[in-house]
């Protein structure tokens, strides 16, 4: 499956989506129609289709999760310990540049040294995705923000920069004959 996300689901996701696949499973047993499923269990009349072939050839077991579709390389002792660190910030870790956050290719580092475990950028993505955590937004604004000189910008600049919104108006020019001066 995909996910708009691209991380896949989380354990507690995956057990979730089971349980639902195995309600439709009782469902059909009592010969109930994938309209009727799909509606009650809120998904796809094509997702039913597809679990109705697996149950027919499978029974119930077939509609089980395989689990994830990778093994976290890391424990749960390694993965707590990686939070810690992550928690202490950037700066403990010898990254002293002015941008203070954590970047995925920052995080791959960390890993690699801490734990000799290679990881791809993708990979710290989902990984960190799966445990609940997200891309990084300032806590405060900038010191040096200056409210008055973006207004004049978004009031003055822009509109020049954007320039007029186009208006409909009918032309002459054709796909199969030049337009007429």
């Amino acid at each position: 499956m995909r996910y708009a996300h691209g991380g896949g689901l989380t354990p507690k996701e995956q057990q979730k989506r089971e349980r639902v696949r195995l309600q439709a499973a009782e469902r059909f047993a009592r010969g109930e129609k994938t309209e009727a499923v799909a509606r009650d269990l809120r998904v796809t009349p094509r997702s039913v289709r597809r679990w109705r072939r697996a149950w027919e050839q499978g029974g119930a077991e077939a509609l089980r999760s395989a689990g994830p579709a990778s093994v976290e390389r890391l424990s749960p002792a390694q993965w707590e310990r990686l939070e810690r660190e992550l928690r202490r910030g950037p700066l403990a870790h010898g990254f002293d540049d002015e941008f203070q956050g954590w970047t995925l290719k920052r995080v791959k580092l960390l890993i690699g040294r801490m734990f000799h475990v290679g990881y791809t950028i993708q990979g710290v993505w989902k990984l960190l995705r799966r445990h609940g955590w997200s891309a990084q937004v300032p806590v405060r604004r900038a010191l040096e923000r200056d409210e008055e000189a973006i207004e004049v910008w978004k009031t003055e600049v822009w509109p020049q920069v954007k320039g007029p919104r186009p208006t409909w108006a009918p032309t002459s020019a054709s796909r199969t004959r030049p337009a007429r001066g």
